[in-house]
């Protein structure tokens, strides 16, 4: 399916890591990978400059901290831009992302980058029912976002998690595709978006969430992207419990898991992973909700048992040259 590149497309790979998490970047002209590389490190310090919940001197934090913030405060056009985007993706799931439960995920202990919380057991995360049954007043709905002009009500934190990890790898894939001219694939932890056009229209891309989970190899044509939310990683314990990152918004409690891992491959990397944590946050439901929003979609359930949804991307040849990432 995949042909062999072009010796002066020979693909070049970098990793790092960032955000507790790990930076992959691909692109197929290996001697533009320090320029891209170099692009995608100036976009993650500055969406982590514009709406990192765990430095007090972020622009969402400082705005946050504002006095006036009920009435009203002007922040600047790329965490205006990051916050539309997650208003965006509530509205798209009813509220099953929902950019206001900051408060909450402190409540349960994630106050702080996780890999300073320490590693929790290999269980199941479960979540206590009887500490929180009170449906949530707050939420994405009482948020203003007029122009650059940001209002929250008293007690709401914003957590743009769900959603700006996903657009930094969306503005990196645009960036480095646009200013280079050359194809690229950027995966930031297993968020996951293409750019430009590459010789073999597309990428390998291996989806699987741990070792020990079913894998498969895929073609991602040029210009998709893929996302994975799990429920496995980003573990922590808190109170004598596992908890995970992923919350039900109409409750502020951590979701009790129905699958391993969700995955969807979509044209943007915001619009898969908004698709895949409301995936997680419906559980049992999330079958037939996915397939009402026709997305192409493939569903790892607490026995490994997998599950594919509309147009998933086909497996890719075992003889095709890996380039992608692992979600």
């Amino acid at each position: 399916m995949a042909h062999p590149p072009a010796p002066e497309l020979t693909a070049a790979r970098a990793e790092w890591a960032v955000w507790s998490t790990t930076a992959a970047l691909v692109v197929e002209r290996a001697e533009r990978l320090g320029e891209a590389r170099a692009i995608a490190e100036r976009v993650l310090a500055e969406v982590g400059a514009a709406c990192s919940r765990f430095d007090a001197g972020s622009e969402l934090s400082r705005v946050s901290a504002d006095p006036r913030i009920q009435r009203g405060v002007e922040v600047s056009p790329l965490l205006a831009s990051l916050i539309a985007t997650a208003l965006q993706a509530a509205a798209e799931t009813g509220g099953s992302v929902d950019p206001t439960i900051g408060a909450d995920l402190d409540r349960w202990g994630y106050d702080r980058d996780i890999a300073l919380l320490g590693a929790a057991p290999t269980a199941v995360p479960t979540a206590s029912v009887t500490l929180s049954v009170v449906r949530r007043e707050a939420g994405w709905r009482a948020v203003r976002l007029r122009g650059r002009v940001l209002s929250l009500p008293a007690g709401v934190r914003l957590d743009l998690g769900a959603t700006a990890k996903a657009r930094a790898a969306d503005l990196i894939a645009e960036r480095v595709s646009s200013e280079l001219g050359t194809g690229v694939l950027v995966s930031l932890g297993g968020d996951i978006a293409t750019g430009g056009a590459t010789a073999d229209g597309g990428w390998e891309v291996l989806v699987q969430d741990l070792p020990a989970d079913p894998a498969q190899q895929v073609f991602l044509p040029d210009g998709a992207a893929m996302a994975t939310s799990s429920t496995q990683k980003r573990r922590w314990l808190h109170d004598g419990r596992v908890h995970q990152h992923i919350l039900d918004p109409a409750f502020g409690t951590p979701v009790v898991p129905a699958w391993r891992s969700v995955t969807v491959a979509a044209a943007t990397c915001v619009r898969a992973n908004t698709l895949t944590t409301a995936a997680i946050v419906r559980g049992t439901a999330a079958r037939t909700w996915l397939a009402e929003q026709a997305a192409a979609a493939r569903l790892v359930d607490l026995a490994g048992r997998v599950v594919t949804l509309g147009a998933w991307p086909d497996p890719a040849g075992p003889d095709t040259a890996a380039a992608g990432g692992r979600p």
